[in-house]
């Protein structure tokens, strides 16, 4: 089981360095941005990944650059299957992490209760 866990995360992080550098240097569309892949899980059987992505803009920028990655996943997959040698290489689903949002809020929020606190 364990030696199974690792294999799939060695998958999943070979799959999250690849698609950084695809979408970075071949995609090269404006609406994706400045995009970062936080994460990839894979299931066991290589059927799906899921890519978590961040992207430092509005909530706008966010869903487009939602919609552009996902209309973008055949191509992605395909080349990630000239890159990757995996019997299937699995069907790319992106979705927004909010983590990283949610820690700056979170931060701005102590700070300013730290900031409050009579002393």
């Amino acid at each position: 089981m364990a030696k199974d866990f690792s294999r799939t995360q060695r998958v999943a992080d070979q799959i999250q360095r690849e698609l950084a550098i695809l979408i970075q240097q071949e995609m090269m569309d404006p609406r994706v941005g400045m995009i970062t892949l936080t994460g990839v899980e894979v299931t066991r059987d290589y059927a799906y990944a899921k890519v978590y992505f961040t992207i430092l803009h509005d909530t706008e920028s966010v869903q487009l650059a939602e919609q552009t990655l996902r209309r973008a996943s055949g191509f992605l997959r395909s080349q990630l299957a000239s890159r990757i040698k995996l019997r299937v290489v699995p069907q790319l689903q992106f979705v927004y992490d909010e983590s990283v949002e949610r820690g700056v809020r979170l931060s701005r929020l102590i700070d300013e209760a730290v900031g409050k606190t009579p002393q």
